[in-house]
């Protein structure tokens, strides 16, 4: 295992820790949230900050990048847009009461959930607001949006005559321990989701299976049907909240304050592995070509074998939490509270995963073909036996 070594960069622009970092569509550029109430647009081809948007009054919380536009929110209770190559703030949203700490961008759409106990949808282009979604008792958290006609059929969207006009659909999850999904175009509630007995800190979204995983401070994983709000199963063995989660290939993987991963059979719900060695609770992750980068309170990332659990990797560097982390072009960013972005050149691991990977498929179909050959054998015998027996 490598103990780390330095980081290829250290981007230490920003005046105060970075509460996020987002990337680009096309992975060209990586966008910060600071502390210092500033976002920074970096580009992954040469690792310069190119962009510096000033304007908000207070520490951002969140921002979300696009390829022709920036956004980001702020304790200062607005949402902003930015020009990326000018730097010009484009629009401000204005309408919460409270810090907003969450957005999300999706078609014309720009979401955004507040400590105001509201979450609001707002008209990219026009900054205006469409609707807002109030019923939650306490702060909105973490957002998702789906369109019915991914997971309805079509006499389901029958029953709602007036909600096929728009077929969007919000999800939020609060403090107030409920998710509660929305109709974008009247803001009415669809369904309440109940179970959870703490705070919804994060949500993902598989709508090609109806399914919805929340995670919460109660230690436990959710998973309920978008459609019927039916809670399908629940995920129990961690000691801690859940912070963040992460969907690859119907494995889920959970981040939490009890400093583990763990790695969940969304279709059995059986806990198929668990990742140790942070010192402090895992505060974001990623998975990547086999791969599952975890970012910590204790200041370190590090990187796991996703199938066996075993540690290959710490990136020792930042001296507090990692906020956040990404991946482009076999390197890794890394975002903290200590103000700082450090990129990683992560080809040397992923280089001997994909060799790894290569040979275990290779014994596979060793393995395979003799089974084949086993059965093949098998089926001759029993044949033998039952002519010798006048069957």
């Amino acid at each position: 295992m490598g103990n780390g070594g330095s980081a290829v960069k250290v981007c230490a622009d920003h005046q105060g820790g970075i509460n996020w970092l987002s990337i680009s569509p096309d992975g060209q550029r990586l966008l910060t949230g600071s502390e210092d109430g500033t976002a920074r647009l970096w580009s992954t081809a040469d690792s310069q900050c190119h962009g510096h948007f000033q304007g908000h009054e207070s520490y951002i919380t969140f921002c979300h990048l696009e390829n022709e536009a920036a956004f980001t929110c702020s304790a200062d209770h607005t949402i902003r847009k930015w020009d990326i190559v000018t730097g010009q703030c484009l629009a401000i949203y204005r309408g919460h009461t409270s810090i907003v700490n969450r957005i999300l961008v999706a078609k014309d759409y720009l979401f955004s959930g507040s400590y105001d106990r509201t979450a609001r949808c707002w008209s990219v282009d026009k900054e205006k607001q469409i609707q807002e979604f109030r019923g939650h008792r306490n702060c909105v958290l973490t957002l998702a949006h789906y369109s019915s006609k991914d997971v309805l059929e079509e006499e389901e969207e029958e029953e709602e005559e007036e909600e096929r006009v728009s077929r969007d659909l919000l999800v939020t999850g609060s403090t107030d321990c409920t998710v509660k999904v929305w109709w974008v175009s009247s803001g009415r509630c669809y369904q309440t989701l109940l179970g959870h007995t703490g705070a919804v800190l994060c949500l993902i979204l598989d709508a090609p299976n109806r399914e919805l995983f929340s995670g919460s401070t109660d230690y436990t994983i959710r998973t309920w049907n978008i459609v019927t709000g039916e809670q399908l199963k629940v995920f129990k063995e961690h000691q801690g909240s859940i912070i963040c989660l992460e969907l690859v290939n119907r494995h889920l993987y959970s981040g939490s304050t009890d400093r583990t991963v763990k790695c969940w059979l969304v279709d059995t719900g059986e806990r198929i592995q668990t990742y140790k060695a942070h010192k402090h609770s895992v505060s974001t992750l990623k998975y990547h070509a086999g791969i599952l980068f975890t970012g910590s309170g204790d200041a370190c990332a590090r990187a796991f074998n996703s199938r066996s659990g075993v540690l290959q990797k710490i990136f020792r560097g930042h001296k507090f939490i990692i906020n956040c982390i990404q991946i482009h072009n076999e390197l890794l960013y890394t975002a903290s509270h200590d103000g700082t972005l450090r990129i990683w050149d992560i080809r040397g691991i992923c280089k001997r995963n994909k060799k790894r990977l290569k040979k275990e498929r290779c014994a596979q179909g060793r393995s395979s073909q003799k089974g084949s050959l086993s059965r093949l054998f098998n089926n001759k015998v029993g044949c033998m036996v039952q002519q010798e027996n006048g069957e």
